[in-house]
């Protein structure tokens, strides 16, 4: 049974169905027929990603995708807090302590007293950390660049500073999808 959707928007200019030959009926349907077209399509390319980059960093390196997301986010900047990397990942706390206790453990990472608060600690790459993650940039960066093929370059821009934009504005999203309770 097929129910009629509204969507967020009608855009006439947007690639339609007619342009999409060949593409599986629910594929379609998701695209076309979806009021939550953005999640569908974040979720669907964060995917392809995901399962093209992380089954061959786990087999070379026996790491999981939490424990790479951590090595690869104090690659970016190192000398980060564990609440820092759970802040900017879609991990929740309990993962990302488990993978830094991994990591820990194989020496890929180290604690390390934080110089503006000798109270606290903050996580520090290692040296082969470092090595397994420059060997993991170069196919995840690959991945990418096939992916946004499909896209113009003044697309690729557009695409990324939209994107940018909300997750600047993300710190103002509701925590749960839950509606909020009014009082009596």
């Amino acid at each position: 049974m097929t129910h009629a959707v509204r969507l967020a928007f009608e855009d006439a200019a947007a690639t339609g169905p007619e342009h999409a030959a060949g593409l599986m009926p629910l594929l379609s349907a998701k695209l076309w027929n979806n009021p939550c077209w953005l999640s569908f399509r974040v979720n669907f390319v964060a995917a392809a990603f995901n399962r093209h980059v992380y089954p061959g960093i786990e087999r070379r390196h026996a790491l999981k995708r939490p424990e790479v997301m951590v090595i690869y986010s104090l690659r970016l900047r190192d000398g980060l807090s564990a609440s820092e990397i759970v802040q900017s990942s879609a991990f929740p706390k309990n993962t990302i302590s488990r993978a830094i206790q991994v990591l820990i453990g194989r020496k890929l990472i180290r604690r390390a007293t934080d110089a503006n608060d000798r109270r606290s600690f903050v996580l520090r790459l290692t040296p082969a950390g470092e090595r397994i993650v420059d060997e993991a940039i170069p196919p995840m960066v690959e991945r990418e660049h096939e992916m946004l093929a499909a896209l113009t370059p003044a697309e690729q821009h557009m695409l990324h500073a939209l994107l940018t934009k909300m997750v600047v504005a993300s710190p103002a999203w509701r925590e749960t999808c839950e509606p909020e309770e009014r009082p009596a």
